[in-house]
């Protein structure tokens, strides 16, 4: 069955991420059915996602610890079914100090090289940094000019992030598209574990008894037992 747009099969899905574990956080389950229905995934990280994590960036912990979140991002990655994982280790939680238009053309190439139908990436109210420059960044590459392959673009939120912005600024995540992940919802806490480092002991945002409780919130939200929120932001039929 199609998952978005008409035509179905076989698409190609581009999940643009600021950090590596972001892309099971805010869609792990969607892009486990996704790929089981037969589209083609790719992810594309764009920060090393632990060079804020120590004062001296660039030493070789911190070179090691990168290597580590890769590894963990490509197993994850298998774990999910996606085709492809590209790392472009932009600073991590520096993204609004780089030049936007680095970021943005970065993202181009890629659109342009796998000619993705439907990009996902952050929801633009995040409280993290890196978060809201690659939505940003998103909309500017993947702008509706004649021949763009996108026809659909979609936010998610991130726990620990989205729910943590200030209310009362008019960015609060107002999903308007589900995703019933009933049947992979498994396949993504699967995959949490193997970013294990990056959980949380309840009752923290960021646990696995959390990211349950708000799949569950969000499925009975629209009559099922799992689910993962979206606001669709382009929809080109």
């Amino acid at each position: 069955m199609p998952i978005f747009i008409k035509g179905g099969k076989n698409m190609t899905i581009l999940v643009v991420v600021a950090h590596p574990d972001d892309e099971v956080l805010g869609c792990g389950a969607s892009i486990s059915k996704w790929s089981k229905s037969g589209e083609s995934i790719h992810i594309l990280i764009m920060s090393d996602g632990e060079s804020s994590r120590n004062k001296e960036v660039g030493n070789k912990g911190n070179y090691e610890m990168i290597l580590l979140r890769e590894e963990m991002a490509k197993r994850s990655g298998e774990c999910l079914g996606v085709e492809s994982i590209k790392f472009l280790k932009f600073p991590d939680n520096r993204m609004d100090s780089l030049d936007r238009l680095d970021v943005i053309q970065a993202i181009e190439h890629e659109v342009e090289r796998l000619k993705p139908s439907i990009v996902v990436t952050h929801h633009y109210g995040d409280v993290n940094i890196d978060h809201r420059v690659v939505h940003e960044s998103v909309i500017t590459a993947c702008r509706p000019q004649p021949n763009c392959s996108v026809k659909q673009i979609l936010s998610f939120e991130i726990c620990s992030s989205t729910e943590w912005q200030a209310s009362g600024i008019n960015n609060s995540f107002q999903p308007n598209w589900y995703v019933d992940v009933d049947k992979t919802f498994e396949s993504k806490i699967n995959a949490l574990n193997i970013y294990r480092s990056e959980m949380r002991e309840w009752p923290h945002a960021r646990s696995i008894e959390n990211i349950q409780y708000l799949a569950r919130w969000r499925g009975a939200s629209v009559g099922c037992n799992y689910a993962e929120a979206f606001v669709l932001l382009r929809n080109i039929t």
